[in-house]
């Protein structure tokens, strides 16, 4: 095992690396129950869902462990599952199985452009200052996750703000909603305030947060996963720990109607009916580039912004991926793994599947190889047993940890000159925009497009990269599009 993870090679050990595979896993099991209540929306069966995500996941994350020996763990994306319900399915008017059928082409797509070395070229024309900025950048973005989980802030938003109610435009006359209320969209009228702590969750989150804060800076060996395990016992008497065990995500169930998802993508009601209509072809093209664009980028900020602070992409890596052929570094294996867990997913019938930023959790708590992802993996696959007793750990248990890893990934920022606005703000974009819109893929687009704003009018362009150039362009297009659909 040793041999072939390399473990003292990258001053790590089993215990280590067990410890955050745990940790990686519960950090990101949310998405187990989240992602089926998403996708079921559009008339899929939840079961079916919660197989397809603890398939894809697992599988996924097991490739990248073996294949690439990185510490990363994949799951359905959280904002490309709204993309394919919200957008695709509801504003768009595709059907649950062609939506399946276009995040299956997006992965063949992710495939090309990996193994062609589009990835690699895309990586490699990112200014020394962007790649730290997004490093700091995933670090706000995680942090701002676990704050949000933990309930610390409340939001207030104006009246006047309010955009639409259950994906329908708000209106001031109606007062009653079917099915109740599920989904509210507010523009920039709506105002963030810290809670009062009078809620048992935001103080059970509050205390979690000291415990990992004394055990990190204590340096207590497993900080990370033995700050969960002790909130979530803490929670029992606030009330939070919810110790009632739910049989309503079971394998019984779920394997009873899989049938219904597996292969849907390719039949007739999906690949046949998405290419049937010559009229919709300019928006099937353009819901794939969406698709695609948003997928490509959440994966590259991930790697950039946590391999190079952590050690887990070296200098030599580097090297090797630049000047190697094939898959000759930790980095091409990676971004391959990541690339064939989409159509994957896509088969068993779930969404973009990708890399989850939710690593980190792992990673700060010493994951350093491919043994980590291969822990988290087996355990996604228990999960399909034991889910029920899974959603006893609360969220407020898991967001204390979320905040303590994202704080150990802004180290990054120290490397930028924040004195040169030409730097800073370009950095600024691609780290603390990135958090604030909730989005990887969108902050890197921003640092990119003030990048490319500065140096030209500084005259400067000719230190642009092309390949640059033609990103920056594609994510002025993406936006459009976005748009116009």
């Amino acid at each position: 095992m040793d041999r072939y993870f390399k473990l003292t090679e990258n001053r790590t050990k089993v215990s280590t690396e067990i410890m955050a595979g745990v940790t990686t896993f519960f950090a990101m099991s949310y998405i187990l129950f989240v992602n089926p209540s998403v996708l079921s929306l559009t008339g899929m069966p939840s079961q079916a869902v919660f197989l397809a995500t603890i398939i894809a996941s697992a599988v996924g994350t097991l490739f990248m462990g073996l294949f690439a020996n990185v510490p990363y763990a994949l799951a359905p994306g959280m904002g490309l599952n709204a993309f394919f319900t919200y957008t695709v399915c509801f504003a768009l008017g595709f059907t649950w199985q062609e939506a399946l059928a276009l995040v299956f082409i997006c992965g063949l797509i992710n495939i090309l452009i990996t193994v062609t070395k589009i990835r690699k070229m895309i990586i490699k024309a990112i200014p020394e200052t962007l790649q730290q900025a997004m490093g700091g950048g995933i670090g706000v973005f995680i942090a701002y996750i676990g704050i949000k989980n933990a309930g610390f802030l409340q939001f207030t938003s104006e009246p006047s703000s309010l955009v639409s109610i259950n994906n329908k435009a708000f209106d001031a006359a109606q007062s009653t909603f079917k099915g109740g209320i599920t989904s509210i969209v507010s523009n920039g009228g709506i105002v963030p305030a810290l809670v009062n702590f009078s809620q048992s969750g935001a103080l059970l989150a509050l205390l979690g947060l000291a415990v990992v804060i004394i055990l990190l800076v204590k340096k207590v060996p497993g900080a990370v996963l033995l700050s969960i395990l002790i909130t979530t016992i803490v929670g029992i008497p606030l009330g939070v720990t919810n110790l009632h065990v739910s049989g309503a995500n079971s394998l019984g169930n779920s394997l009873s109607q899989l049938h219904i998802t597996f292969g849907a993508a390719l039949g007739a009601k999906g690949m046949g009916s998405l290419f049937g209509d010559a009229d919709k072809l300019p928006l099937v093209i353009m819901t794939i580039f969406a698709f695609s664009f948003s997928d490509t980028f959440d994966t590259l900020g991930t790697f950039i912004g946590t391999g190079r602070r952590t050690g887990i992409f070296s200098a030599e890596d580097e090297k090797a991926m630049e000047n190697g052929h094939g898959f000759s570094s930790k980095m091409d294996k990676a971004l391959f793994a990541d690339s064939i867990a989409t159509s994957i997913g896509a088969i068993f019938g779930t969404s973009n599947t990708t890399t989850y930023v939710e690593s980190t959790a792992g990673i700060g708590a010493g994951g350093r190889t491919g043994l980590t992802s291969v822990v988290t993996a087996i355990l996604f696959l228990l999960s399909s047993l034991f889910a029920p007793f899974i959603s006893i750990i609360p969220t407020q248990a898991i967001a204390p940890a979320l905040i303590a890893v994202g704080v150990m990934m802004m180290g990054t920022f120290k490397e930028i000159d924040w004195n040169n606005l030409e730097e800073a703000i370009p950095a600024f974009m691609a780290s603390i925009f990135m958090g604030l819109c909730y989005n990887i893929s969108y902050g890197i687009a921003a640092g990119f497009i003030t990048y490319c704003l500065i140096k030209s009018i500084t005259g400067k362009a000719k230190e642009i990269h092309p390949v640059l150039w033609i990103v920056t362009i594609l994510f002025i297009v993406n936006f459009i599009i976005l748009a116009i659909i």
